[in-house]
């Protein structure tokens, strides 16, 4: 474990209500080009109420239907381990599922592979994903961060940090606006730097680039940002 100072940012609004996290989970897409790897971000709007016009990666709140979509495959074992030390199998299948519908949501990738075998879902954003005749891939993911926004801020979240090779795009939309993200862009990570971003993406990005940079190790801990008893604190699962 290792005590520093907290990689949240400290100008947020804050309330002095102790929010409970809701779950979340969000997507590094990785693309691998000859200048170097470049990252997914976006621009959020200027009038969210949770990091108005921060770059981020795409991410959002999990969804009850996220842990009831049966297709996608297994979790690798060792990213299904580390998930199920602090969730049940549904759950972590749930996070990382949720990561994927975001994705597609926020950026327009669909993340996964074609198939005639899709199933039926009252979940609308998931009807809208398996139009395309594709259905998600969870082997394709590595869980890399996991952080909890501090108390007292206006939005809490339990964010689970995913990341995944751009060869597991399977289908990109035409190029559009929407609520959340705007335009989104691959970015070097040089570039990202240079960017407005939440301190935890400032984080996850290191954790992004030390990855890339060790292969293929599925022995890496993944590094847990919280605060305990009002101090920042940094563990590893």
């Amino acid at each position: 474990m290792v005590t520093k100072p907290a990689p949240f940012d400290k100008d947020e609004v804050v309330t002095p209500n102790r929010l409970r996290p809701k779950d979340a989970a969000t997507l590094v897409l990785v693309r691998r080009e000859r200048d170097g790897p470049r990252v997914l971000m976006g621009q959020r709007h200027g009038n969210m109420a949770f990091m108005a016009n921060k770059y981020v990666f795409p991410g959002g709140r999990v969804d009850p239907g996220d842990q009831r979509i049966l297709l996608g495959g297994d979790l690798r074992a060792h990213v299904a381990d580390r998930l199920t030390k602090s969730a049940n199998a549904s759950r972590a299948r749930g996070f990382a599922l949720a990561a994927i519908r975001e994705t597609f949501e926020e950026a327009g990738i669909l993340i996964g592979e074609r198939t005639d075998k899709l199933p039926r879902t009252r979940a609308p954003a998931w009807r809208k994903f398996f139009e395309h005749g594709i259905a998600p891939r969870l082997d394709v993911l590595e869980f890399i961060a996991r952080a909890i926004t501090p108390p007292n801020r206006t939005r809490r979240f339990d964010a689970r940090f995913f990341m995944a090779d751009a060869d597991a795009i399977a289908h990109t939309l035409d190029a559009r606006e929407n609520d959340e993200l705007l335009t989104p862009c691959w970015l070097t990570l040089a570039e990202a730097r240079a960017l407005d971003l939440p301190s935890i993406t400032r984080v996850v990005l290191d954790e992004v680039e030390a990855r890339l940079a060790d292969g293929t190790d599925a022995s890496r801990p993944v590094p847990f940002f919280r605060f305990q008893r009002g101090k920042s604190q940094v563990d590893f699962i």
